[in-house]
């Protein structure tokens, strides 16, 4: 079976638009996969929100142990919010490899202060200085190379926020001396947005943050594929649309006793399709050909 990271890497070699769609469980994974996604992303805000510890305070063995029950039922590769690589270039390092062993095929890590900040989710970003972004991703790269050459590393810098656009641009272009197989930024406007892929000089990812409060534009994947990304995180679609959606349903049985939000039918081939992405058809096939029909068997007998 082919490696995930050799199918990520075979991805981006081949300039294939990475759509990374957001999971926090393995069943999200495969409805992503089931759809024809071809990769998908277990991001920082969508971990911190569904374990209600919030991004700031995951440790990495939290973000990665999602990661990697993500990535068990998957046939796709899954790319990991490694935040501020939990700590300087030795910590960094160690990210790296426990990624490659959880079976994640590649990670973004950021200019962000470690531990990172809840001030944050407010947009105040605290950046690192750029001789410790650069050597944190240069390290990074080291360690890649040196487990599996196929990992891919996106280098993030937060830079736009504080510093502006400029500095942003400048971190990427180091990151890219350095090693870094991709790149992404926070671009403030549409003006930054067009022009980032091509003053960034590697392939960038667009972040698209869905309900944003500081009017980071927003686009659809043709847009951005058009305007040269390389890729789209939708960061917090799976916990938001989760969100949005459940609190609408429990408010109805809170205020009413029922829920009328789904037909009968609707029911029927959601349980259907859920007991098909979750494997429920092979193990029936297992059981009827062994404890099942052995147990049948031995009924026959008694009669």
């Amino acid at each position: 079976m082919q490696r995930m990271t050799t199918a990520l890497r075979k991805l981006v070699d081949a300039g294939k638009f990475l759509e990374l769609p957001t999971a926090y469980d393995a069943i999200t994974g495969r409805l992503i996969q089931s759809l024809g996604f071809k990769s998908v992303y277990v991001g920082g805000f969508v971990t911190g929100g569904s374990t209600a510890i919030s991004e700031p305070q995951l440790t990495m063995n939290e973000q990665i142990g999602v990661a990697s029950r993500v990535a068990s039922g998957l046939n796709i590769p899954v790319v990991m919010d490694a935040g501020a690589g939990w700590g300087e270039p030795l910590h960094t390092m160690r990210t790296i490899r426990e990624c490659i062993r959880a079976g994640v095929a590649g990670v973004h890590i950021e200019d962000q202060l470690f531990p990172k900040r809840a001030h944050y989710h407010t947009y105040v970003a605290h950046n690192i200085p750029f001789n410790e972004f650069r050597d944190k991703i240069k390290l990074a790269c080291a360690q890649r190379d040196e487990v599996d050459k196929d990992f891919v590393i996106i280098a993030r810098s937060d830079a736009c926020r504080e510093q502006g656009y400029k500095e942003a641009v400048k971190r990427m272009l180091t990151a890219r001396e350095v090693g870094a197989d991709m790149g992404l930024i926070f671009p403030r406007n549409h003006k930054e947005t067009v022009s980032a892929p091509k003053d960034c000089k590697l392939p960038l990812v667009y972040v698209q943050s869905r309900g944003n409060r500081d009017n980071r534009p927003l686009y659809s994947n043709p847009q951005l594929k058009d305007m040269g990304y390389a890729g789209c995180i939708d960061a917090i679609l799976a916990i938001g649309v989760q969100f949005h959606h459940m609190r609408k349903a429990l408010i109805e049985i809170k205020k009413t006793g029922d829920y009328t939000g789904m037909t009968n039918d609707e029911w029927v081939t959601a349980r259907h399709d859920i007991e098909t992405l979750i494997g429920l058809d092979d193990a029936y096939r297992i059981e009827r050909e062994t404890v099942e029909k052995a147990y049948y068997a031995k009924l026959k007998k008694k009669k």
